[in-house]
């Protein structure tokens, strides 16, 4: 079969919900808030904004059942409306509230800086010998105790701010793991030998500090909250660690955009392991949908099926009908006409998008729909 030229591709899409890499550029994709910290498949902001744009006016309340990074909250409150996310994942429900509240930039940036060279003197106090063993499989000892250390001066600060001490902490326990440069998002094994990197096309050595990436990660942090509270409204951002299949929900949502997990693709607790380990999170992750532990055979897809029914289900009736339903989804398997129907969703449209960028060494076409609904009356 022919190769589709790219015009062909673009006259089957809604061009509004599809951008080339010069139109929308990666620092563009991850404005303020939306990079505080890595997370594998999270909105694009822009499609976000589109959404509420068509669907949603200034003071509607969105909700987004899988509230993940927190992109539609962020999203949401610049464009005047109030916030409603949830997630069965604790380190998710962190990083949406770091970037949703309400901060005093000048504060916030004093005391992280303060907390950081705090952790230096905390470095001969910290034993990490105590520490879980998988910590000490994964980071070298030095990078271990600076992590250790800036934990302890973290747990001096007021909640808010000790919150965001705490992602700051993520990522830079993200960074600073025994992996190549080029697996960050799926390291298998630890390496703790030279290797031949792929992304610097050179020898490298795996990371042995993580004091430099918490000195990074301070300063980038105090300037993307700070540049989001220039753009930030006065609409409140409420996050509930629940799962989104029984949430009783603390407001009467005006619709929902939102992107669900893909069966079979993540586990979300994983991918942020070293949060867990490090921050002592609440560990749910028997309770995710869709896992990439469960695969894909025949029961995890029917599992699959009944948990996004529940999770629509319980927000359609929470809702009422005629309310908007914006569903972001890769349907390879075709598994959405059954779920929208048992949810007691109307579809009105059904919108391609074309995504040109993947994440890590990835590449490709790749098509999403967006499944545009309504709560049937």
């Amino acid at each position: 079969m022919p190769e589709r030229t790219q015009a062909a591709l673009y006259s089957q899409i809604d061009l509004d919900l599809s951008w080339s890499e010069d139109q929308l550029p990666q620092v563009e994709r991850t404005k303020h808030v939306h990079g505080l910290h890595p997370y594998l498949g999270k909105f694009i902001p822009q499609l976000v904004d589109v959404f509420l744009r068509r669907y949603f006016k200034p003071g509607d309340c969105v909700y987004d059942p899988f509230v993940g990074s927190g992109t539609t909250l962020v999203e949401a409150n610049a464009f005047g409306a109030s916030g409603l996310g949830c997630d069965i994942s604790a380190f998710n429900c962190l990083l949406a509230r770091v970037k949703t509240a309400r901060h005093s930039p000048g504060g916030l940036e004093m005391a992280l800086r303060v907390a950081y060279e705090e952790s230096s003197h905390l470095l001969d106090d910290v034993n990490d010998d105590l520490a879980a063993a998988w910590l000490r499989q994964w980071y070298a000892p030095r990078a271990l105790r600076e992590l250790l250390a800036y934990r302890a001066a973290a747990s001096r600060l007021d909640g808010p701010i000790r919150d965001v001490a705490h992602v700051i902490l993520s990522r830079s326990a993200r960074s600073a793991r025994l992996t190549t440069h080029f697996d960050l998002d799926f390291p298998r094994r630890p390496i703790t030998q030279p290797y031949y990197c792929h992304k610097h096309k050179r020898t490298c050595a795996p990371v042995d500090e993580a004091g430099k990436f918490l000195r990074r990660y301070t300063t980038d942090a105090s300037h993307r909250i700070r540049a989001f509270a220039s753009e930030r409204r006065s609409a409140d951002s409420t996050v509930l660690h629940e799962d989104s299949r029984t949430v009783r929900l603390s407001d009467t949502p005006s619709g929902i955009i939102t992107s669900p997990p893909y069966p079979g693709l993540i586990d979300y607790h994983e991918q942020h392991r070293y949060a867990y380990e490090l921050l002592g999170l609440v560990d749910r992750r028997l309770e995710e949908i869709g896992p990439a532990a469960r695969g894909t055979g025949r029961s995890a897809l029917v599992d699959y099926q009944d948990s996004m029914v529940a999770v629509l289900r319980n927000a359609c009736e929470q809702m009422g009908p005629g309310k908007p339903v914006v569903i972001v989804v890769n349907d390879s398997r075709k598994l959405y006409p059954e779920i929208l129907d048992r949810s007691g969703l109307l579809v009105e449209e059904v919108l391609a998008r074309h995504v040109n960028r993947r994440t890590g060494r990835r590449a490709g076409e790749f098509f999403e729909s967006v499944l545009v609904c309504r709560v049937a009356g």
